[in-house]
């Protein structure tokens, strides 16, 4: 039996472990990638922190901006034919990085990733693994949520290994050889769901929630700002946190994929949560955990103890983005999807840009990472703040859908 002939039901999930590993390859480069390229680009070019962190910023600003196009283009010319751009884009982006010489090549290669590359993913194939579940989407995104997640971890081990064996140049080519070759057949499997008329999975719209459609994207975008920018300190700064402290970069490698490891448990637990106790308070619950927990990492000098901690902090931590995804889903109707998911998803990769940005900066400035650490620490509490509001507005509203 090939894909072509399943039927909706089991197509379904071809969908959702293809989705899963393109997000694997791309947000793992995007997200978190640059960490372990950091130190290497320092000794090369004598480059400061704060400048090579603002690397992985302009690749995150493309998503944001690309996210919110790429969100509305999908349902118009087809999830395939987007995500097919999106890896032929970012693919030839990194392999010409591996050219690069100025800090400006690096800056437009990676905004370009970005904006046409990852965007052309995540935004889209969120909308569509959401759109084909009628129900028990959150352990369906949860999967998908799950596959970033090993990205997120596998990418820097790997990349960490490849810039041993063949330097840093060597590592970007392979990895852009990588999203080729793997990416472009995988968006080939893309596939819309059956009509509503059919009556099979994804005909189905969520229950609205009485609050209007803007005003939940407004709150949800403000949300994830803050929930994103603390969650990129430790993911773009772990690793030369470590490094710090007289660590390999092979041994940050290894802790990062420890975290990411707990991280896709994490994202199917929140997942499950979500489908029983409310995609809202399951996103709050994940947001606090990690809350509570990132200041912890700049306590520990010795890579036992960021081993141990890494993994009680990546379990949590990985929720968040579950939470983010099923709130948008529950909280959307199936055709805005798409456009919703690219605007709330703009806000979090502006997030995400700013935290790893600031926390490089304020290691510059300061010589340690207290203090970006501790501005991550404020980002988290403003997010529970306005979670915390969203939930309380819907409730009083009577709808249960979310809340």
């Amino acid at each position: 039996m090939t894909a072509a002939t399943l039927t909706p039901d089991r197509y379904r999930w071809v969908v959702v472990f293809a989705a899963a590993v393109i997000l694997a390859l791309s947000m793992g480069q995007m997200v978190n990638g640059l960490a372990v390229f950091f130190v290497p680009l320092e000794r090369e070019f004598g480059w400061a922190r704060g400048d090579v962190a603002l690397i992985n910023a302009a690749g995150v600003a493309g998503l944001a901006v690309g996210g919110i196009l790429m969100g509305r283009l999908a349902p118009q010319v087809g999830t395939r034919a987007v995500c097919l751009f999106g890896a032929a884009v970012m693919g030839l982006c990194v392999i010409a990085a591996s050219q690069a010489s100025a800090l400006w090549q690096f800056y437009l290669l990676f905004a370009v990733a970005g904006a046409l590359g990852g965007s052309a993913f995540f935004a889209p194939l969120i909308a569509l693994v959401g759109n084909w579940f009628a129900a028990g989407a959150g352990m369906a995104l949860g999967i998908a949520s799950a596959g970033q997640a090993l990205g997120q971890g596998g990418v820097p081990l790997v990349s960490a290994m490849m810039i041993e064996a063949w330097g840093w140049r060597g590592a970007f080519m392979g990895l852009g050889v990588a999203t080729l070759a793997v990416c472009v057949p995988l968006a080939l499997l893309m596939r819309e769901p059956p009509a509503p008329a059919s009556g099979l999975a994804g005909a189905v719209e969520p229950l609205p929630t009485p609050l209007p459609h803007r005003t939940v994207v407004a709150l949800m975008c403000v949300a994830v700002v803050g929930c994103c920018t603390l969650m990129s300190v430790p993911l773009m700064h772990l690793a030369p946190l470590m490094q710090g402290c007289g660590l390999t970069a092979t041994d940050a490698g290894g802790v990062m994929v420890a975290m990411l490891a707990s991280g896709i448990l994490g994202r199917l637990v929140f997942g499950r949560l979500a489908d029983v106790m409310g995609a809202l308070p399951a996103y709050a619950t994940a947001s606090l955990w990690q809350t509570l927990m990132v200041f912890g990492f700049t306590r520990f000098a010795t890579l036992d103890g960021f081993y141990v901690y890494a993994v009680l902090y990546g379990f949590g931590y990985a929720g968040v983005m579950t939470g983010v995804l099923t709130s948008t889903r529950a909280l959307s109707p199936a055709a805005k999807r798409a456009s919703a998911m690219g605007i709330i998803g703009a806000f979090a990769w502006l997030g995400h840009g700013v935290g790893g940005w600031q926390a490089g900066a304020l290691y510059d400035l300061t010589g340690g990472y207290d203090a970006g650490f501790g501005v991550a620490l404020a980002a988290g509490v403003m997010n529970l703040a306005v979670l915390a509001g969203l939930m309380v507005f819907i409730r009083r509203a009577g709808a249960p859908a979310a809340a």
